[in-house]
């Protein structure tokens, strides 16, 4: 027959396991023992500093949540620490701890008294190092979601993806360490060290890796320094054997900081341990980075992530919603990727307020909506029209393929849409004439000008070709 602090503990888990991954509720819950609940305080056994440490540091709110959850909002956790005795061999004994205020990694150690059963108080020490481990148990940080299945390629990213997979499959044996993938913000640079990452525990399901951002390794540091726990701090990091630094900008004018991480990095490397490394700017624009270190990112790959073109943009619409289990209008889905140019992360912000417009007010999903919501979307300004959209909405209104406008074919109706697709986009963008004609079928500027001199001749002279003409135009400022 269980008791009362089994069931109240077995309540909990199955809340925890619908609030985490598999994976982290098998490593960090599987192993907790119920002890006892006394004066609505529940007690919790855990197998070592470490393991408690890593709790309070990632899943105290769903903790202490679940718990009042479970025992009202004067419930309380406590935990019994199982502790490896090192003075002599009387073997294990264990430490009573109550939960802490703690809810970030910007307070990665304990500062408290705690009761040890054998009478005598003592302070629980810095867990980046287990004396005696030769492998260290670490939550790799990986968002799940960003795999190399759901990462869309493009000329855009190519090197970086293919760089990004060689490494992952032969992580610090390539000529790829450290990888220094750099881009603008939300041109994947973050889901791409999280795909390196993934495929990597997956290969090498023994190896350690972890996913850390700049921020919170600068925060460790001087958490670690005011509790004096430096070397504990870089011993950690030297047993990492794939690291993954999101975002090393945030580095630059951090002297000491950048110190240590120069020894972490050149232990890895010489250890052949791998390094991926994100930053928002190519090495040669970093300042306030250390010249050694910078010499050290350039020692392997730099790649960088490019404004994701109209081919891409439409293949990662295409994933979300197949992924999503959504069926949208072909049309729509174009129309969203011409209109959001700017990076990934508000093409998927625009398809998402698009779906969310749609289930709320129970509207279809048309091009109506679409361009509602775009408008919205963009703040009202005024959105600058693409080429690309302009030959899209031309050679919509010729039922042709946009293939046809670009290629070198003389048949008058593929001539005559091109030079209509000329003519409005020296009208509706700021794109010079050599710009224009590139983009049309690689034409010279004096080819535009004259494609642009045709169309007005023919507005003013032929009523039908006028028509036509005004009607693509309306297509084009909607």
């Amino acid at each position: 027959m269980r008791e009362v602090h089994q069931e109240v503990w077995e309540n909990c888990l199955k809340i925890i396991k619908d609030n985490i991954n598999y994976q982290s509720y098998k490593t960090w819950f599987s192993p907790i023992k119920p002890v006892k609940l006394q004066d609505n305080v529940l007690t919790i056994q855990v197998p070592s500093h470490f393991f408690y440490e890593w709790l309070e540091e990632h899943y105290i709110p769903l903790l202490k949540k679940t718990i009042k959850h479970e025992l009202g909002p004067t419930g309380r956790l406590e935990y019994s620490i199982i502790m490896e005795n090192a003075i002599n061999d009387q073997g294990p004994y264990t430490i009573n701890v109550p939960t802490s205020n703690r809810n970030s990694l910007s307070n990665p150690s304990v500062q408290m008294p705690i009761d040890i059963n054998r009478g005598s108080a003592k302070e629980i020490p810095n867990p980046f190092v287990i004396p005696g481990l030769r492998k260290i148990q670490v939550h790799s940080q990986l968002n799940e979601a960003y795999s190399f299945e759901n990462f869309i390629e493009g000329d855009c990213n190519r090197l970086a993806r293919s760089a990004g997979y060689a490494v992952a499959t032969n992580p610090g044996k390539t000529a790829f360490n450290p990888l220094f993938l750099y881009s603008a913000n939300g041109l994947g640079k973050t889901h791409l060290a999280h795909a390196i990452g993934i495929q990597v525990k997956s290969n090498f399901p023994d190896k350690t890796v972890l996913y850390v951002t700049a921020e919170q390794f600068i925060q460790q540091f001087v958490q670690a320094n005011i509790n004096k726990n430096q070397n504990d701090f870089v011993h950690f990091y030297q047993m990492i054997d794939v690291l993954l630094i999101d975002d090393i900008q945030f580095l630059s004018t951090k002297e000491k900081t950048q110190d240590v991480f120069f020894h972490i990095f050149n232990h890895l490397h010489q250890n052949g341990n791998q390094l991926v490394i994100t930053c928002d700017k190519p090495p040669v624009e970093l300042k306030g980075m250390e010249p050694r270190l910078l010499s050290r990112f350039k020692w392997g790959l730099a790649a960088d992530l490019q404004l994701p073109d109209l081919n891409t943009r439409i293949a990662i619409l295409k994933k979300r919603l197949y992924k999503d289990g959504i069926e949208m209008p072909k049309d729509v889905i174009e129309y969203v990727a011409y209109s959001i140019t700017t990076n990934v992360r508000e093409l998927e912000g625009a398809l998402t307020s698009l779906m969310a417009q749609s289930s709320l007010n129970k509207k279809a999903i048309t091009i109506d909506l679409a361009r509602q919501m775009i408008d919205k979307y963009v703040k009202n300004s005024l959105r600058e029209v693409s080429i690309d959209y302009i030959q899209k909405v031309v050679c919509d209104f010729f039922n042709i393929q946009v293939d046809n406008l670009n290629s070198k074919t003389r048949k008058r109706e593929i001539v005559q849409a091109r030079q209509l697709a000329m003519f409005f986009s020296k009208k509706h963008t700021k794109s010079s004439l050599a710009t224009i004609g590139m983009q049309c079928g690689n034409k010279d500027h004096a080819t535009v000008l004259h494609a642009c001199r045709t169309v007005s001749n023919l507005i003013e002279t032929d009523k039908e070709f006028r028509v036509c003409a005004e009607e693509i135009e309306k297509k084009i400022k909607i």
